[in-house]
């Protein structure tokens, strides 16, 4: 019995050095003010169920389909410019209910954490480190290890927001010390690739690795300026 109160114990012991202070952040507003607390995050979640609903419609397939379908086979400027939209485009293999769930969990848990602000900029470098990697990779070639994509892959329609969820997990699990979770994330990620090597898992290491630099770039300003690791919450 003792043997069971001392494992439960250290479990929970294990649990709020690794998500304390996370928790004590994402508590008060939502029990205090629920979904207001993240209208930014309402609001991409609307966004996204309307421009799936869009795209289920025969008026409305092509429409989303040019402002918000990304491929690397695409002009760079024309991809740049439908990158934002093609966040809120739900992935072939996506269900549109996970698509919806990962925005709002995720980016619920980040425009607090963060801010409304900082969670669109670290959302939009991820997708964007992504879609750039595409054109990287299908340049490289399938001959290239781990890097290289072949030119089918061009083709293929890139959008959800899996890379933007990936990457906010990352950067929140580093800010707030949660550096198990943003480490099972990292694995879990590189063993879809391996298990199954495809655009979007490859994708989602590039959203990882863009995020990777900012944290370590940030790290290395916070040493030089004497500023602790644990920083506190920007509001935007």
């Amino acid at each position: 019995m003792r043997t069971k109160q001392t494992r439960t114990g250290r479990a929970a012991g294990w649990a709020r050095a690794e998500c304390g202070l996370l928790y004590a952040t994402v508590r008060p507003p939502l029990a205090q003010r629920w979904l207001r607390a993240v209208p930014m995050t309402v609001t991409a979640v609307c966004l996204a169920a309307v421009v799936h609903v869009t795209h289920q419609q025969s008026w409305g397939h092509r429409f989303v389909e040019n402002a918000g379908a990304v491929r690397a086979e695409d002009p760079l400027w024309t991809a740049l410019a439908r990158t934002p939209l093609s966040l809120f485009v739900p992935a072939l293999d996506l269900p549109v209910w996970g698509a919806l769930a990962q925005i709002l969990i995720v980016f619920g848990i980040a425009e607090i954490c963060l801010g409304r602000r900082r969670t669109l900029a670290v959302a939009y470098l991820a997708t964007l480190a992504g879609t750039l990697y595409a054109r990287v990779g299908v340049a490289l070639g399938p001959d290239v290890p781990l890097l290289g994509l072949p030119a089918s892959d061009a083709r293929v329609v890139d959008t959800g927001p899996s890379a933007a969820v990936v990457g906010l997990a990352v950067y929140v699990g580093w800010r707030y010390r949660a550096y198990i979770t943003a480490g099972a994330v990292i694995v879990a990620m590189a063993v879809e690739v391996l298990v199954k090597e495809n655009l979007a898992g490859k994708e989602h290491l590039a959203a990882i690795a863009a995020v990777l630099v900012v944290c370590a770039a940030q790290a290395v300003r916070q040493w030089r300026s004497g500023v602790a690791s644990g920083v506190p919450p920007i509001q935007s």
